[in-house]
């Protein structure tokens, strides 16, 4: 039996064991900022892989230098990164795997059908918090790698496995990581992907407009100008927005541009009392951009946007709305589609499932910004987890989907590292 059969096999006779380490990922509630208990539990798994361990708090103040740097609110006291390293027998091709051990609030708990931090299994769905985004693809490469060190292989490159904190509030863990000089030949990030191979993905851009209206006593409405009327004017204009870009843009990895250029206010903020007039509105939204597009272009084609709107209002064109961006701010990246590391993937995802991997753009931001940009690694994204259901009530991860992609990723690793 050749060595990748053997794979197969093992991974088929472990599956009770790949399942079960989901499950222990999802029990830890590791909501951004509580990442310390579950990366100490993901440590002593790769102790015993006997791996080369690094883990360490990233350095607020040094990230802050950096122009990729996301402003956060609370540092990472308790909160480290962790990575574990496989060392290569001899100068092989290396190998890079990202993920991210953080998860979003499951509150309302009363609104899950499954406890979200039991990891309960009906059918081949396995629900939780994290089971989608990202616990699963955290599952399948760690795994992946385990696999292949029980079965005595000896890989010829490097093997990273990355598992940072604080990606869905900033993506800083990833960018620590990359400052520390964590770099390889290649990359695989395993986000959510619904088992597509992702070598590209949107970015994203909070921005906050502020409109001010005119103040009036309540008996003298009439005098001032309402905040919320022309706060929802702007909202019309952020939307008309979108549409011009929808209109416009194109991308072949994107061929439902709609789907990716996402653009909207999601919090309106007007009044303080039921009596009192509004005088001010606080507008918060986001809206993305598609891979090959500045970042800071599009910040100032939005700026100017809403200025334009505003000389068509004839209270607006004398106090302009201010537009600022704050929180997040992710860039888009993407690699070739034909870059070898995505063609490793394909065959392999052939060799597994008997028919070729749809390549398509990722329709949310992702780390793989960090790695593309900044780290020398040209990565792409491939993870069992369901992007539909990411941040989701009753989140799940296929089963079949998660095992599948733990014997893909391991026969990736044998295919671009080599082994003796």
């Amino acid at each position: 039996m050749n060595i990748e059969n053997r794979v197969i096999e093992n991974i088929n006779k472990n599956k009770e064991g790949i399942v079960k380490f989901l499950r222990e990922l999802i029990s830890f509630p590791s909501v951004t900022g509580n990442e310390l208990k579950i990366q100490q539990f993901i440590a002593k798994k790769l102790k015993e892989m006997n791996l080369k361990i690094d883990m360490w708090e990233p350095n607020h103040s040094e990230l802050r230098k950096h122009p990729a740097y996301v402003p956060v609110k609370n540092g990472y006291t308790n909160r480290p990164n962790l990575v574990g390293i496989y060392k290569g027998s001899v100068n092989g091709k290396s190998l890079l795997f990202n993920g991210h051990v953080d998860v979003i609030p499951a509150k309302p708990l009363g609104a899950w059908n499954h406890n979200p931090w039991s990891g309960d299994i009906q059918g081949d769905r396995l629900y939780g918090r994290g089971a989608s985004d990202m616990k699963s693809g955290l599952a399948a490469m760690t795994m992946a790698l385990d696999i292949l060190v029980k079965l005595g292989v000896k890989l010829k490159g490097d093997v990273i496995l990355e598992y940072s904190v604080d990606e869905e509030q900033s993506g800083n863990g990833t960018l620590a990581c990359v400052m520390r000089g964590y770099k390889a030949d290649a990359g695989i990030c395993c986000e959510t992907s619904s088992m597509h191979i992702q070598p590209a993905c949107i970015g994203r851009i909070w921005f906050e407009i502020t409109v001010k209206g005119k103040p009036a006593g309540i008996q003298r409405a009439w005098e001032g100008v309402n905040a919320i009327d022309k706060g929802y004017a702007v909202v019309n204009a952020v939307s008309d927005f979108g549409e011009k870009r929808i209109n416009k843009l194109s991308h072949s990895l994107y061929p439902k541009v709609k789907d990716a250029l996402a653009c909207m206010v999601g919090v309106f903020k007007s009044g303080s009392f039921p009596s009192s007039f509004p005088d001010t509105c606080v507008l918060k939204g986001s809206f993305a951009t598609l891979p090959g597009e500045d970042t800071n272009n599009i910040k100032q084609n939005f700026i100017d946007h809403i200025a334009t709107f505003a000389k068509t209002d004839s209270w607006l064109k004398y106090n302009s709305p201010l537009t600022k961006f704050k929180g997040y701010c992710g860039d888009p990246a993407e690699i070739s589609k034909d870059h070898p590391i995505v063609n490793a993937l394909n065959k392999k995802y052939y060799s597994v499932l008997g028919k070729k991997a749809q390549i398509t753009g990722r329709e949310g931001a992702a780390d793989i910004r960090y790695l593309i940009k900044y780290g020398e690694t040209p990565t792409t994204i491939f993870g069992p987890g369901l992007t539909e259901l990411m941040h989701s009530t009753d989140e799940y991860v296929k089963i079949s989907d998660l095992i599948s992609a733990t014997k893909i990723l391991a026969l990736t690793i044998l295919e671009w590292c080599g082994y003796e």
